[in-house]
């Protein structure tokens, strides 16, 4: 081990000591306890010091379902642009991406508008629901693929592949590529992650010239041969001068792969894992399957698939008593918000027939997941098909490993009995 190595988690443990100090509770997102289990360190934060100083993050962190909401729906004191964040010399070299060029997701109005509208429609509702038979036929051939289906892994027979399928479909991916998309998906999301080393940055740059480079020989081929998929649509945009260049097309392609992957793998999986860890809820969801609409809602909130999202204050202003200074990070825990008991009543219990359940997990205001409507489709179908299937499931462990991520929580591997 590196001299490096060691003094790093001495660093990190007199931060957090110091912020221990100054308001009574620490909040260390990288640790493998919060990994495994983030809701009971949200819970002492939330009663502590729901606006905390995070040392460590050095950023605000907040807790409360309230101020989340809230600050979600202000963007125009609340900006997602990274650019705009002032950084401490300590914590300069943190910012994620910043050397790259942003996508939609950290843009504000007037670009972000600009932007989103052009792939609206691509999302509608009546474009989503026309999709349904054919994620039930993805699903079921997934289901028939199993090798042994008395004892599989759902990440890697379900949760992985189903959403990747969709999403490469949807943009007009060939089948034969779609394994790669997955590796190259996989690579970018890691820059979303404050856990990622450097040698994980390093991959995602590549995956992402790589991506580039495969978009636009697709886009090449769309602009003489146009199919019916998103990259015919986008092409279209542009050429009649819609104001999208090919550089904001090529980057918006590769955000909509990304967000269209392990969002949705993380909602079955976790999902999954809820409903197998409360038997009685899945019973109840065999009984009426009429409740899988407020089952994929509970599920979010349960245990949400993103976990945390970032702005950064655009003015100086107190919140509950605390000064915020412009340019100041303030990192918003979503599964947090989602567990609040003044938002939820009794928010630790899995209750697929929760009616008022107005969760935060897919984001508020302007930035509200464009995705939305396919992962509940897809966790639908995805639930739906398990249970049809398979009369019994049970986890082949107590604990489910899941990733080292602070902003997208999902597990490793899922192993199940079934029959």
């Amino acid at each position: 081990m590196s001299l490096r190595q060691l003094i790093k988690p001495l660093v990190i443990k007199s931060m957090l000591l110091r912020e221990w100090w100054q308001s009574g509770i620490a909040y260390n997102p990288i640790s493998p306890r919060v990994f495994n289990d983030p809701y009971p360190i949200y819970a002492a934060l939330r009663a502590q010091d729901p606006v905390h100083w995070s040392i460590l993050m050095d950023s605000w962190v907040l807790t409360r379902y309230h101020d989340v909401d809230a600050i979600l729906r202000d963007h125009r004191r609340y900006s997602n642009d990274g650019r705009n964040r002032i950084f401490s010399p300590r914590s300069r070299q943190a910012s994620l991406g910043a050397q790259e060029e942003p996508s939609m997701l950290f843009l504000d109005p007037p670009d972000h508008t600009r932007l989103r509208a052009l792939v609206n429609k691509a999302f509608t509702p009546q474009t989503i629901e026309a999709l349904e038979p054919r994620i039930r036929a993805i699903m079921a051939e997934l289901l028939d693929q199993i090798e042994d289906p008395t004892a599989f892994d759902v990440i890697e027979a379900v949760a992985n592949p189903l959403p990747v399928i969709v999403i490469a479909e949807l943009l007009g991916v060939p089948p034969a590529d779609q394994a790669q998309f997955k590796i190259w998906s996989d690579q970018r999301a890691r820059t979303l992650e404050p856990t990622r080393t450097a040698s994980e940055l390093q991959e995602a740059r590549h995956a992402g010239e790589a991506l580039d480079a495969y978009f636009l020989n697709i886009i090449n081929d769309r602009r003489q041969e146009p199919r019916d998929d998103l990259i015919s649509a986008l092409v279209a945009a542009e050429e009649a001068g819609d104001k999208l260049t090919e550089r904001e097309m090529v980057i918006m392609l590769r955000l909509l792969l990304v967000a269209g992957n392990e969002t949705t793998t993380n909602l079955i999986g976790n999902g999954m894992l809820a409903l197998l860890r409360h038997p009685e809820q899945m019973q109840t969801l065999r009984d009426t399957p009429s409740l899988l609409s407020s089952a994929v809602e509970e599920l979010l909130r349960y245990d949400s698939p993103v976990q945390t999202d970032v702005r950064i204050a655009m003015e100086d202003h107190e919140l509950d008593g605390r000064p915020i200074r412009k340019g100041q990070g303030i990192v918003m825990l979503i599964g947090a918000a989602n567990h609040d008991p003044q938002a939820f009543p009794d928010p630790e219990r899995l209750d697929i027939t929760r009616n008022k359940n107005s969760h935060i997990s897919f984001g508020r205001g302007i930035h509200h997941c464009l995705g939305a409507a396919l992962a509940r489709l897809e966790g639908r179908i995805a639930f739906e098909a398990l249970l049809d299937r398979f009369g019994e499931m049970h986890l082949r462990t107590a604990q489910p490993a899941f990733k080292d991520h602070i902003v997208l929580r999902g597990l490793r591997t899922l192993p199940v009995s079934a029959k």
